[in-house]
């Protein structure tokens, strides 16, 4: 034969001197700069951008330049930033004592919101609901959920996107985090002063609205302030402060069963607190007035309500409903713990009402104090270790599933022991699951300059979540007035949630 033989992928190369743009060949010999030397780079539509240095290349051209070879990355997204990772996106390049001062706050910030979130909701609230109404406590417990969760959801995407847009000298964060603390603890306070569950709901509501003005910028700080380098050991101490905040809140609210009135008026102080001490451990934010943006107007903010769309975005979907499932198997356990133990874990024990109270409140202390164990271990090890073997992916579906086989252990042994093995197995995963999850999230976002709004809708994640759980919890146990259940359908949501997380692509 006369035909010569062609190798595959090294005779059949494209000209990449045809197939790349003018401009697509300057944005690749950018790659050679140093990022100090390089302030800010011309995207292909022209516009500037002074926080990453990127390589954008012409999706059509791109596609036919490696046509037949897999999907086509998106050049928004953040597995194709070329920033050196120990430049953050805001440009910025922290400082040892810097990085240091961020942990701090970070960490702080997630276990004092996380006692006041978990000792209010899990413990208190359900206490004040049993006290004022016994007769519609599952049915309310599960609206005000619900009702609350739609909201935060709203409010989540609104205030990231309300904090992208944010000019001023404090930066765009700061004053978010500041005056929602302030507004969150005020609505607190107020539930201690009534005992109208319609004036509850009204008041939870506004604590929705408010934390999430003051977290979806604190959240979208992580992704502006962090370089990609220390992002999962942050991310890991953030976990351990939230999985610790959580337990402890379990504690305190049991400790303070007894006194409602002052345990939201504590929630308060601490919601009203937290952003102002935060900000005063971070490195001062510079001013952001000279930063381009796009035009405050509704048709801006709307579009913060559009899904990302493009190749990127296929993971981003499969992280938040993964991550949806697996909270939303974590909420309908946790949101009914006292429930559970009162009227499942105890059922059999002839005790009255205030012994029922009594004994109920030391199983979650007990409880607690093994999952604070547990998860704690867990969170400040994953991190590191996730970092050092390079992988998001599987550690975060496998925390999944070990949170399953956790929450089987009440519905196999139904008494305290079964509790005290879901504290220790599931809070261990779900330890694990919080350090790497949120750096995982970072890795597949599809545009980094757009965190606050991106992380907003993966935020979703926490308050849809909340609906399904409470939905699927107060459902059960309305139609068979039996908590047992409550666990065989909990390692349905999670192990679903562990499943779709692997279908992420392109993430050990």
């Amino acid at each position: 034969m006369n035909d010569k033989f062609v190798r595959p992928g090294i005779d059949d190369r494209p000209d990449y001197g045809k197939a790349l743009t003018a401009e697509q060949k300057e944005a690749v010999s950018r790659l050679a700069e140093h990022p100090q030397n390089t302030k800010t780079i011309e995207s292909i539509d022209g516009t500037s951008s002074a926080t990453r240095q990127a390589a954008r290349m012409d999706e059509t051209n791109y596609s036919a330049a490696i046509a037949g070879r897999g999907e086509v990355p998106d050049p928004e997204s953040a597995m194709m930033d070329m920033r050196d990772p120990m430049v953050a996106s805001d440009g910025s390049r922290p400082s040892a004592a810097d990085m240091i001062r961020l942990g701090i706050g970070f960490t702080l910030s997630t276990i004092v919101t996380g006692v006041v979130w978990v000792s209010l909701s899990s413990i208190l609230l359900p206490q004040l609901v049993d006290q004022i109404a016994p007769d519609q406590r599952a049915a309310f417990i599960g609206l005000i959920n619900s009702v609350g969760s739609v909201v935060a959801l709203f409010s989540n995407i609104i205030f990231g996107t309300f904090s992208d847009l944010t000019r001023s000298r404090f930066g765009k964060r700061t004053l978010w985090i500041c005056s929602g603390g302030v507004l969150c603890g005020l609505c607190a306070f107020g539930i201690s002063f009534t005992r109208s569950l319609p004036v509850i709901l009204l008041l939870w509501c506004g604590m929705q609205v408010f934390y999430n003005w003051m977290n979806a910028p604190f959240c979208a700080s992580l992704s502006d302030r962090v370089p990609d380098k220390f992002r999962g050991t942050l991310s890991s101490f953030m976990g351990g402060g939230g999985v610790l905040g959580q337990t402890a809140g379990s504690l305190v609210g049991s400790l303070l069963i007894t006194k409602i009135n002052l345990g939201f008026a504590i929630g308060a102080l601490g919601f009203a607190a937290i952003g102002f001490i935060v900000v005063a451990i971070w490195p001062a934010s510079k001013s952001n007035l000279d930063e381009p943006r796009a035009e405050m107007s509704v048709k801006n903010i709307l579009k913060a309500f559009i899904p990302p769309v493009g190749a990127g975005a296929r993971n981003f979907y499969f992280a938040l409903i993964g991550r949806m499932m697996m909270v939303a198997g974590y909420q309908m356990i946790t949101g009914y713990q006292l429930y559970i133990i009162k009227y499942y874990t105890l059922s059999d024990s002839g005790l009255d009402a205030d012994g029922l109270k009594i004994k109920a409140a030391g199983i979650v202390a007990t409880m607690s104090v093994i999952t604070m164990v547990a998860s704690l271990l867990a969170a400040f090890t994953a991190g590191p270790i996730s970092d050092y073997i390079g992988m998001r992916k599987i550690p975060v579906s496998l925390a999944a599933v070990l949170f399953a086989i956790g929450a089987a252990m009440p519905w196999i042994f139904h008494n305290a022991m079964g509790m005290y093995l879901f504290a220790a197995i599931a809070g261990f995963g779900y330890g694990v699951y919080n350090a790497i999850d949120q750096a995982l999230n970072l890795s597949i976002l599809p545009n980094p300059a757009e965190a606050g709004k991106d992380l907003g809708i993966l935020n979703m994640a926490n308050t849809l979540s909340s609906v399904i759980g409470a939905a699927l919890a107060s459902g059960l146990v309305m139609a068979t007035n039996n908590y047992m259940l409550i666990f065989p359908a909990c390692i349905v949501v999670v192990l679903l949630g562990s499943v779709l997380i692997l279908c992420i692509r392109g993430v050990k």
